[in-house]
């Protein structure tokens, strides 16, 4: 880290006190400002939307890890990056860590490397989201969406979108690549109150799609999983 870069502040939650030192100690080491909780219910009295980043323990007494996420992304909306420590690695157990917005998920037991590895690629991976707040525009290939102003302009010209059309490319937009299960993207834009359970996505996203055809850009869907935005290739 570059002494030009604000340091990035973690939160620990982990019921295992040794683990929580161990981890510290080496991402202190780092140069990362870190905070620990032994509980979710510890980790939810603290100002969440101040971390860069939460490592955050299924498995624990109480409330898991699991229903924590489930509290801050839907109920708090809260967006901060979530990597999942977990020594359940079933594909269902992987699919619900996902569905609540996880953005990455480390099997027990793991190595220290791999840990700060998976750390630093994330945090490269969301910074632009920090960029996009500050600049209020989002911006991939020739797309550019205003969010004061609530307009998208694709290779110069106005897309006009409606309310949740724009909420749903606002937010495939801010982590392009990145697969949004329907789930996610009904509780996100719909926040419970929508009829018609994935179909609702799935029409909004044709009428997206078809709005934003001629852009460089495509919206695909990742069978199984979700929805994506990503740049074309231009050259096909």
């Amino acid at each position: 880290m570059t002494h030009n870069q604000p340091i990035k502040k973690i939160l620990l939650v982990d019921d295992e006190q040794d683990l929580l030192e161990i981890l510290s100690f080496n991402l202190e080491g780092k140069n990362y400002h870190v905070e620990t909780a032994t509980s979710a219910l510890e980790a939810l009295e603290k100002n969440i939307n101040s971390f860069d980043l939460i490592l955050l323990d299924v498995m624990m007494q109480g409330m898991s890890g699991f229903q924590f996420a489930e509290e801050i992304r839907r109920k708090r909306g809260c967006n901060t990056p979530i990597i999942f420590l977990t020594a359940k690695d079933t594909e269902n157990d992987l699919l619900t860590g996902f569905s609540l917005g996880a953005d990455d998920y480390i099997s027990k037991p793991f190595s220290i490397k791999e840990v700060m590895a998976r750390i630093q690629a994330v945090l490269n991976r969301t910074s632009n989201d920090t960029h996009f707040a500050e600049s209020n525009t989002i911006a991939i290939a020739d797309v550019v969406i205003d969010l004061p102003s609530k307009t998208v302009k694709a290779n110069g010209e106005v897309v006009k979108l409606a309310k949740k059309e724009f909420e749903i490319l606002q937010l495939l937009a801010e982590k392009p690549n990145y697969v949004f299960p329907r789930t996610t993207i009904l509780d996100r834009i719909w926040k419970g109150e929508y009829d018609g359970g994935d179909r609702t996505v799935d029409v909004h996203i044709t009428r997206l799609r078809k709005k934003l055809q001629n852009a460089h850009v495509q919206i695909v869907n990742r069978s199984g999983f979700g929805y994506s935005i990503v740049e074309k290739n231009i050259d096909e």
